[in-house]
């Protein structure tokens, strides 16, 4: 059964629909049988896990399973030492999966605290408080200025009410709120200006309304059903190694047993190749891959954190590096939530209004020049109007700090904030850059009548005495306002308001809208003395037109850029907003985020498409207005059809179930709702769109150095097993004992690779499209360096290996020939690695660059020689003493491998540079 429209219906037909007397309210026994049927006014949190269900659950990936039996295989072998290693990072890694569950679990939680404790209630003919959960169906409730809307309701009377739903509906200012029926159909939620929504304020005025939708049936129930019935995206860094991972485990075994019957086939002793055999599985494995990555991606939050970018999920690092669609929210996140006079119009002058935000500093400038506000009487008439006809507040405040209390030079600074409302916050800023404050204004005008805004005049007027008299000042729709005038300030003068110069005043009404300004007409009359003004309809009479102020929540100053370096980098910028069209194009066209062809669509233009024609238009549009956040789930989701990584933006709860939709969610920190960053994987602590720019490069940086971790432990391990295999295959003796192995992973697999999850990015790293959602992690040729480098560590450890053996026979001969290919196998392997810095080549980066990883190579050099010439460590690693031809030999040979690439890199480079362009054509770079 369709829910009815409530905001169509008239008043007594509301009333009746619900089967209440507007002057009794519901019986308490009414209420509870309704409250029966309808249930508790709260929002479900869906199916909930138990925290020790959600941690046992992190131990069902594949590639835990693998380190399982990789502990059991280490535990078999006696080395207890790699089976502890493994089991902490099993513990370490179910540990952050389970936190990263739980806390992302929290939205509706969150959610809920939007909710409001207490409603003023009407039942059996008196007010009364009750909690919000027992409010039903046909209640009559009572709000008034900072009340929250405790559910879903339809207004009986509203005086003078204003709503404050940016977070629901994403409108930059509160919204006035009226009693007459819509008759409209599909009016979206923006628009219901005879409806309150759970969770929003009043900001101002008194109303009394009837509760038509509770709990899960209101706007807000919705989204958090939105939130329930979302999935989560898997990431495709997740994708990748549970891929890889199974790829691995498949090619590392069947190589093991291959070796293995290899060996007893030509005479090797079953017993020590089947030792041999588990020892080369488990080096095989790269065990310590799984904390490689979380390690990198951890350090790599902390560089973020640095770059005002605070990461909630840890794969979400990665999915930002190949984010090729961000869908950004406009209030607040591509702009400064600051709404801001820009222009002013007043005698048939233009005047521009510099300054940013509430900063109380700026110039008034007409198109010759500085204005000075003292010599221009109509300019100090327009300022004072707009400074005493309000109620806002200009304060200066030290934010709240996000996290840790910060001391001394790290302290918050105050800035300029505004109390009250964002439209009158405006006009106080305007007349305090002029040197007009309400404080200094206060000692000669005293307010004494005030006629509020309401939503059928569209204009507030007050009433000030001053030493000469009273004075009415007035402000609202431009187009009502000049009705109430017969004079207007012309070159200074008081002249006649005629048809012409009110064609005028319209005209400069339909520029500044045409430009995306909100536009504000402010008149003012003397009160003769003994005159009495009861009424607006008595005070709104007869007066002087003195200009227009055209207002607009101004784009923040470094998003252009941030926008232009987006699209240098291959990534679409969508602006997704519940603002008017007209204001979200401007702003676009403003920040340079509409190219040539695209398209721009309104919320009922998106509503009539089909999910088939959106998809197949979604590429061509860059803006998106009066949208819902079922809109916005649509518009995520056919960007993730077209195949693009998604993601989204956003600050209020409306964009909570896109944020939690899209493979990365961006809240913001400052005006963000707990709801958005409850769902989101990354907040924004400085609400800079810019930020997302540094996010991206760190988390294609991060993702580069996975790939060459991988690169270099599996690189390592294919010469490892091609040694055993080969020399198996030949019927040579074993070249490497199975401590050797064992000792070769721990130490080459260790701090090397950790070194290199931390390694500094190449040059043109942001000077690339993103990496396709599909992109194999072996891709770019990975695949084959890998095989390459490994079969050539693999020839060039067996080669010395050989070679040695033909010197003599015996116990001694064989183990001095094992030891020179174990050090033969380390050393190839710590050279390799800085080979792996480079998508070349080792002579394209600095060698000394990444300390850590000189630092890492050392300590592996050390623990090495440690084997080779601690006497008491020599039997228990049987290895021998080398000499130094031994080391001549072993050197050059481990060098082959990265320096017969390196030098083949180097003949085929391109002796000219290339020059790289970007769409668009702006800011092409050679290299």
């Amino acid at each position: 059964m369709n829910e009815p429209t409530w905001y169509q219906m008239e008043t007594e037909e509301l009333l009746a629909a619900h089967g209440i007397d507007p002057a009794r309210g519901l019986t308490e026994d009414e209420a509870n049988r309704r409250r029966a049927e309808s249930g508790p006014n709260e929002l479900s949190e869906g199916t909930k896990l138990s925290p020790l269900t959600l941690f046992l659950n992190q131990f069902k990936d594949f590639m835990v399973l693998v380190l399982m039996g990789a502990t059991l295989i280490s535990g078999l072998l006696g080395e207890y030492l790699d089976a502890i290693t493994i089991v902490a990072i099993i513990v370490m890694n179910g540990l952050l999966g389970f936190i990263q569950e739980y806390r992302a679990e929290r939205s509706l939680r969150a959610l809920k605290e939007l909710s409001a404790p207490t409603a003023k209630v009407l039942r059996d003919g008196t007010f009364r408080v009750v909690a919000a959960k027992d409010l039903v169906p046909g209640d009559i409730v009572a709000l008034e200025s900072g009340d929250r809307v405790p559910a879903d309701v339809r207004f009986l009377e509203a005086n003078s009410v204003y709503a404050e739903e940016s977070a629901l509906t994403g409108e930059s200012v509160p919204v006035a709120k009226s009693v007459g029926s819509i008759p409209e159909a599909d009016v979206g939620i923006g628009d219901q200006r005879n409806m309150g929504f759970l969770g929003t304020m009043i900001t101002m005025g008194t109303a009394r309304a009837v509760v038509v939708r509770t709990g899960m049936r209101t706007e807000m129930g919705k989204i958090a059903d939105l939130i329930n019935s979302t999935e989560e995206a898997e990431t495709p860094l997740q994708r990748r190694l549970e891929q890889f991972g199974k790829i691995l485990i498949g090619v590392a075994l069947a190589l093991t047993v291959l070796v293995v019957v290899a060996g007893i086939m030509h005479g090797q002793p079953a017993y020590g190749m089947f030792l041999a055999g588990v020892s080369l599985a488990v080096a095989a494995i790269p065990e310590g891959l799984p904390a490689i990555v979380t390690v990198a991606l951890a350090l790599g939050v902390q560089r973020m954190i640095k770059r005002k970018a605070i990461v909630r999920k840890l794969p979400s690092v990665e999915t930002l590096g190949c984010a090729s669609v961000i869908c950004s929210d406009k209030t607040g996140t591509l702009t400064q939530n600051k709404m801001t006079v820009t222009r002013l119009w007043l005698g048939g002058r233009t005047l521009d209004v510099t300054g940013e935000g509430y900063e109380p500093e700026g110039d008034i400038l007409d198109r010759g020049g500085k204005t000075g506000v003292k010599d221009d009487l109509a300019l100090r008439r327009l300022l004072q109007i707009g400074v005493l006809c309000n109620d806002a507040e200009l304060v200066r405040e030290t934010p709240e700090p996000q996290g840790k209390k910060k001391r001394g030079k790290d302290a918050l600074e105050p800035v300029w904030t505004i109390k009250g409302d964002p439209t009158e916050g405006a006009l106080t800023v305007l007349g305090a850059k002029a040197g007009l404050t309400a404080s200094n204004l206060a000692p000669l005008y005293r307010r004494v009548a005030e006629f509020p805004f309401d939503s059928d005049r569209k204009r507030m007027s007050v009433v000030v005495e001053h030493q000469g008299g009273r004075l009415l000042c007035a402000k609202g729709a431009p187009d009502l306002l000049i009705e109430r005038c017969s004079y207007v300030l012309w070159d200074g003068k008081l002249v006649p308001f005629t048809g012409t110069l009110k064609q005028k005043v319209m005209e400069a009404n339909e520029a500044f809208a045409g430009d995306a300004l909100r536009v504000l007409g402010l008149a003012y009359r003397d009160l003769k003395a003994g005159e009495t003004v009861e009424s607006a309809e008595q005070a709104e009479r007869g007066l002087v037109f003195a200009g227009l102020a055209g207002m607009i929540d101004p784009p923040r100053k470094e998003v252009r850029e941030a926008i232009l370096k987006c699209r240098r980098a291959g990534i679409k910028t969508v602006m997704i907003t519940g603002d008017h069209l007209t204001t979200a194009e401007a702003i676009a066209v403003q920040l340079g985020m509409i190219p040539k062809g695209g398209r721009t669509v309104s919320g009922s233009q998106l509503a009539a498409m089909s999910d088939e024609q959106l998809a197949k238009v979604v590429d061509e549009i860059y803006v998106y207005a009066r949208v819902s956040p079922e809109h916005k789930l649509r518009i995520v989701k056919a960007l993730q059809e077209r195949g693009h990584v998604v993601a989204m933006t956003g600050d209020g709860v409306n964009d909570a179930p896109a944020i939690k939709a899209a493979d990365i969610g961006i809240a913001m920190g400052i005006t963000g709702t707990d709801v958005s960053k409850e769902a989101s994987s990354l907040i924004l602590s400085d609400d800079n769109f810019a930020t997302i720019v540094a996010a991206i490069e760190e988390g294609r940086g991060i993702y580069e150095n996975i790939r060459k971790f991988i690169r270099y432990l599996l690189a390592s391990n294919v010469g490892e097993i091609l040694v055993m295999f080969i020399a198996m295959m030949l019927g040579m003796p074993l070249p490497l004992v199975p401590i050797m192995i064992l000792w070769v992973n721990l130490v080459t697999d260790g701090l090397p690779a950790m070194a290199l999850g931390i390694d500094q990015p190449e040059r043109d790293l942001m000077e690339h499209a993103p990496r396709g959602k599909k992109e194999n992690i072996f891709a770019r040729r990975l695949g084959w360096k890998i095989i390459s480098r490994g079969f050539l560590i693999g020839v060039c450890t067996l080669i010395p290996f050989w070679l040695v053996l033909q010197r003599g026979e015996g116990d001694a001969t064989l183990t001095h020939a094992q030891t020179v290919a174990f050090a033969t196998l380390v050393m190839a392997q710590l050279i390799h690695v800085f080979d792996c810095r480079s998508s070349r080549s080792i002579f394209h980066r600095n060698l000394f660059e990444n300390k850590a990883l000189v630092l890492a190579v050392v300590s592996s050099i050390a623990l090495l020689l440690g084997v080779l010439y601690i006497e008491p460590l020599q039997p228990i690693f049987k290895t021998t003493a080398l000499g130094l031809a031994d080391w001549i030999m072993v050197l050059g040979f481990a060098a082959i491998p990265t320096l017969f690439f390196g030098i083949g890199s180097l003949l085929s480079a391109p002796k000219k540079k290339r020059t790289i362009r970007y769409d668009g054509g702006a800011g092409a770079a050679a290299r």
